[in-house]
């Protein structure tokens, strides 16, 4: 930790269930106040049609609308492959607590990378 920050780097094999992450920070007795992530995959529409980034064969990370998550909706269901930088979760104001039942969405912060 350092400067209120923690940088966490997943296994070698590259797994992180963020959702586990955060429960398991909050357990400790630590607030988190937000959590980024980089992430590599494809677009996809998840069960409901809404866009997601698809990092494994069962493993999604449905967005939050906005402008680049939009503009990443010609790329769902092709084979390119694409590099994120999002905010998967952001403290509530006022509130104590994450709710660990609710889904975690990736905020889209920056398209880093199109192959």
């Amino acid at each position: 930790m350092l400067d209120g920050k923690v940088d966490v780097t997943p296994k070698e094999d590259g797994q992180i269930d963020p959702a586990q992450l955060l429960k398991a920070t909050y357990d400790s007795g630590v607030t988190v106040a937000e959590m980024d992530m980089t992430a590599r995959g494809k677009i996809v529409k998840d069960s409901s049609g809404s866009l997601a980034l698809q990092v494994e064969p069962n493993r999604l990370f449905a967005f939050v609308p906005n402008e680049l998550s939009n503009r990443l909706e010609l790329l769902a269901g092709t084979q390119t492959a694409i590099t994120l930088r999002g905010q998967l979760y952001k403290k509530p104001a006022r509130k104590k607590k994450a709710d660990a039942s609710a889904p975690l969405k990736l905020l889209i912060l920056e398209v880093q990378k199109k192959e």
